[in-house]
């Protein structure tokens, strides 16, 4: 299969195109979209009805002043709004930038600033946290609420009303942006990794791969990973549109077990992505009625024997894990209609894509030795460059070789078992964190005069924030450490707020001044 892939070189692309348009002009009655809702009722959506709000929504949009490449912000969970949006981003040449919708006020304002967004569209639920930062955010000239609304703030669905349906699509190539997802390093802020409009077709292979030669008659793909990720919106709701793979999407704050096992069924979800924290959860909680699913994949941390073997006794089918990451996504992947996995091992190279473990020298290793994990570019699927950041998009590079900061080893067959992080990046329930906006966000607080954070072991979310803080003289800490929880997760977002602070009299330094994390999390270097 890899001696036989090419990647397909079109001099034209735009992601609407490959998701919608072509689908609505050729099957318009096609169904694209199941939307569960809250109360249990649901909506289907044709592709030519996505494609024509897409368009409305464009036109809006486009008078409003958005144009080509403005950066338009998605502050919702899984909604048909949110595609709506995406596609009319990608129609008019701008660029979309997917938001968690758990971020606080400092998360959100980071973003925002730092992608100059002009348009941002939410919902009631969210809208309150982007009128308190609006101030601080010139660039931010329009906002749309789906559901509610306020002062200076657009009714999503009445604009769309009033607007025309028919709008060209953007003459876009491969090349040009078209979204910007931020992602959480161990130094500085978080970085927005911009994708071109190849990035969509970057993804099919891996897709395809992991679900068992995607698309198959009957076929419904769903997961409970928000959009907001890449996760959620490039493994799953964009592929799917693009394959003409009816979509599900449901709204739901928390991931409830035995409520994933009732959708499944209910909707007769025959393809799922389920990251290894929902797996671990539902493990617990056996399914009343089994799901009739034809492929299961996961990925984001290695799943282990143990887990493989009850996904193969519940499922009746192997789980099919992959790995990829923010700047460069879906890059190795098993298949076992193809080839039997192995535990531990996050599959093989995706078809049209070159990985290879490197060594300090940032050269190949042989098979065998640990080393970093590197994707050789161009390849489709990797991003353009971290926004505004052009020291950190270079510091990413080896020559050729994109850096994961991945330790892993290969084995002859070319399987990659990882083995752990280059840096301090915390992986916990899925998500990949990054301590530093933990960090800036508790050394804010008045009492706080230094702040660590780690990720420590954690039977469900394989890891757990922990942070270790340095208290100013005379501090009292009865109180604090709720205290300072409850601020990372108002200002920042709750999946990232500790679930322990130790207080401490000094944190590890190196000689230059940096905080030494690993010194903290692991015991045999000292660990507290």
């Amino acid at each position: 299969m890899r001696a036989a892939f090419r990647w397909p070189a079109p001099t034209r692309l735009n992601i609407a195109e490959i998701a919608s348009e072509r689908w609505a002009r050729a099957e318009p009655d096609r169904r694209a979209l199941t939307l569960l809702r809250p109360e249990g009722e649901t909506r289907h959506y044709s592709y030519a009805e996505l494609s024509r709000a897409a368009g409305r929504f464009a036109n809006v949009l486009r008078g409003h002043g958005v144009g080509r490449g403005d950066r338009v912000a998605v502050l919702l969970p899984q909604t048909p709004e949110t595609l709506i949006t995406h596609l009319a981003a990608y129609k008019l040449g701008a660029i979309a930038v997917p938001l968690f919708t758990l971020f606080g006020e400092d998360g959100l304002r980071f973003r925002l600033s730092d992608s100059g967004a002009r348009a941002l569209v939410t919902d009631r639920a969210n809208l309150d946290k982007v009128q308190a930062i609006r101030a601080d955010l010139p660039d931010l000239a329009e906002v749309f609420s789906v559901d509610g609304t306020g002062s200076g703030v657009h009714a999503f669905w009445q604009e769309l009303g009033r607007a025309a349906d028919a709008c060209p699509t953007a003459d876009t190539g491969p090349d040009d942006p078209a979204l910007i997802c931020y992602t959480s390093g161990t130094t500085g802020p978080p970085k927005g990794a911009l994708h071109a409009h190849r990035v969509l077709l970057g993804h099919l292979p891996a897709v395809e791969l992991h679900h068992e030669f995607l698309p198959q008659p009957g076929d419904r793909l769903w997961t409970p990973a928000d959009w907001a990720w890449m996760g959620g919106l490039m493994n799953v709701a964009l592929p799917a549109l693009a394959l003409g793979v009816p979509l599900v999407a449901h709204r739901r704050a928390r991931f409830d077990p035995e409520h994933a096992w009732w959708l499944m069924d209910r909707l007769e979800v025959r393809n799922v992505f389920l990251p290894p924290t929902a797996l671990k959860l539902m493990r617990q909680v056996p399914p009343r009625v089994m799901p009739t699913l034809r492929s299961v994949a996961s990925g984001g941390e290695a799943l282990g024997a143990g887990m493989l073997e009850w996904g193969r006794a519940t499922f009746g089918r192997d789980i099919n894990e992959f790995y990829g990451q923010t700047e460069c996504n879906l890059v190795l992947s098993n298949a076992a209609g193809v080839l039997p996995p192995k535990p531990g091992s996050m599959g093989r190279a995706v078809p049209g894509h070159e990985v290879a473990i490197l060594g300090d020298d940032g050269r190949p290793l042989p098979a065998g030795t640990a080393g970093e994990i590197a994707v050789r570019r161009p390849d489709p699927a990797m991003f353009l460059e971290y926004w505004g950041r052009p020291d950190k998009t270079a510091e990413k590079f080896a020559g050729d070789w994109m850096r994961t900061g991945d330790v892993a080893v290969m084995d002859d067959a070319g399987y990659v078992f990882f083995s752990a992080r280059t840096d301090d990046v915390i992986t916990s329930s899925g998500y990949r964190i990054g301590p530093t906006e933990i960090e800036d966000c508790l050394t804010g607080h008045p009492d706080v005069a230094m702040a660590a954070a780690v990720g420590v072991p954690d039977p469900i979310r394989t890891e757990a924030v922990k942070a270790f803080v340095v208290l100013r003289r005379g501090a009292a800490t009865e109180g604090l450490a709720e205290a300072l929880i409850e601020r990372v997760r108002s200002r920042v977002s709750p999946h990232v707020a500790p679930r322990e602070v130790a207080f401490v009299d000094d944190l590890p330094m190196t000689a230059t001044g940096k905080i030494m994390r690993r010194s903290l999390k692991d015991p045999a270097e000292g660990g507290r």
